[in-house]
């Protein structure tokens, strides 16, 4: 109590404004909220409508018409998404594997409420009844997908869309929350509140002061052990609609969504286990190998094409195999398409001052001297890394996975490891991929901790529709030439 006395936090407590005068604007920015809801809701109801009435035809015809009982449908469904959670404030608009389950739900309370309205009497046929749980899924979740798109994009052109948030805690945990709402386009950062500025213990009612006027919708608390009075701060920033949020910088947690759950009266955050090892391992490999063999033989002639220009336009072998690291560390042979004259691994030793990579582990040159004519063509549209569809039908590569570093980059990741993160190690205990999610999300970073940062982010998040989305993603930043070297 003599603390509290001297800190003087009793004599503003009570003057705190009233939760129900509050500003909307400023706890939720409700228009937007209210705005992004309703269309979901929309598109959701007119996904609903156009599977059932598809499924209608393209299946056998039932008792009775599916436009006679559309409107139950949709409620029911609409229902069971809206209690899963899908038109709250959560960021991820589609979840997959969470949809899934959820139109699964929304199929069966359908099935039974209409057997108890009709017993005994088929109110569709099950051809008509699983064309719609399927369409029912890929629509919405197309549709949610594409809207998750459109909305990063539009984020990405109009800031003022982005949620803005207070930054509280020290410098250092500071930059480390500031690099993921970066890459997140989620949140816009209005105001930093540095702890070597500012000490809570003495400064709490000037700093909700600051915060109040910031009119913002999030506090993030980046160095939450540095806060001694952090349910009276809770308090504060609650009573004028403004959300807290706690940001374990000091912990290291996996990345990947995790569940809030309470023990007792204490909140925990539960992580499931990483679902690419065992046999969704297995799994993804069938796949891999499957659209490797498909892939080889459609292109083949884009093959022989490359091959005859590769011959014509310098001297040497048409591929280039590389020693390269892969599971667990064992090294192997990576196919590609040369690009590059027949003595370029003994030029590098004289290049290696003109590396642009920061921290030196990979080693890239925008104007290599050593890539042929036909090289930069094949760089440029990423062609020379077609071959690697044979280390995929070997089983030592994936389509979609971590690269495969050199000799010479794994060695000095080795060597560097205890001046960068041990965790580095475990990108070695996936397949390799031909593409990863660097190359689609960080390609024109220059920098090999931005490359390792996305390889754990890949292996913490995996999941056949992850990879599914990354080639397609592949797709565009070839066609588009983005950050090739």
């Amino acid at each position: 109590m003599n603390d509290l006395n001297k800190t003087d936090l009793t004599g503003n407590l009570w003057q705190i404004e009233d939760i129900r005068a509050m500003n909307l604007f400023i706890r939720w920015r409700t228009p937007l909220v209210v705005l992004r809801s309703m269309t979901l809701l929309l598109l959701d109801a007119t996904m609903l409508f156009v599977s059932w009435q598809s499924a209608d035809r393209l299946g056998t015809s039932g008792s009775i018409q599916i436009s006679a009982s559309i409107w139950p449908i949709v409620v029911i469904s609409i229902g069971t998404l809206a209690a899963s959670g899908f038109y709250g404030t959560d960021d991820r608009l589609h979840r997959f594997a969470k949809l899934f389950k959820s139109l699964t739900l929304a199929h069966l309370t359908i099935l039974i409420s209409a057997f108890l309205y009709h017993p005994g009497m088929w109110w569709v046929t099950r051809s008509v009844f699983a064309f719609a749980w399927v369409l029912n899924f890929i629509l919405i979740g197309s549709a949610r997908f594409l809207l998750d798109l459109l909305i990063i994009q539009i984020r990405n052109r109009c800031s003022i869309l982005q949620q803005p948030v207070v930054l509280l805690g020290d410098r250092e945990d500071i930059e480390k929350v500031q690099n993921i709402i970066k890459r997140s386009q989620q949140f816009r950062v209005e105001r930093i509140i540095d702890f070597a500025d500012w000490d809570l213990q003495s400064q709490l009612d000037p700093v909700f002061s600051l915060i109040k006027t910031s009119k913002v919708s999030e506090v993030f608390i980046c160095s939450q052990q540095a806060i001694d009075n952090q349910i009276i701060l809770f308090w504060k920033l609650k009573s004028v609609g403004i959300h807290l949020r706690m940001v374990p910088t000091q912990l290291q947690l996996p990345q990947r969504a995790a569940e809030t759950k309470m023990i007792g009266e204490i909140t925990t955050s539960r992580f499931k286990s990483i679902s690419i090892l065992g046999t969704s391992f297995r799994l993804k490999q069938i796949f891999d190998r499957v659209a490797a063999f498909i892939l080889l033989i459609i292109l083949l002639p884009v093959f022989l094409a490359i091959a005859i220009a590769i011959r014509k336009s310098s001297p040497g072998p048409i591929f280039y195999k590389q020693e390269r690291i892969g599971l667990r560390g064992r090294p192997f042979k990576v196919w590609k398409f040369r690009t590059m004259v027949i003595n370029a691994s003994e030029l590098q030793a004289k290049l290696e001052a003109d590396n642009e990579v920061k921290g030196g582990i990979l080693f890239k040159i925008k104007a290599d001297p050593r890539i042929t004519k036909v090289g930069k063509i094949l760089r440029k549209y990423s062609l020379d890394e077609l071959p690697q569809l044979i280390n995929v039908l070997q089983g030592r590569m994936s389509l979609v996975g971590p690269r495969p570093l050199a000799i010479r980059d794994y060695e000095l990741s080795i060597k560097n490891i205890e001046k960068t993160d041990c965790n580095n190690l475990l990108r070695y205990e996936v397949l390799p991929g031909i593409t990863g999610l660097w190359q689609v999300k960080g390609r024109k970073s220059s920098d090999s901790n931005e490359i390792f940062y996305w390889d754990m982010v890949y292996l913490l998040q995996w999941s056949l529709t992850l990879d599914l989305k990354i080639l397609l993603e592949t797709i565009k930043v070839v066609l588009c030439k983005e950050g090739s070297y």
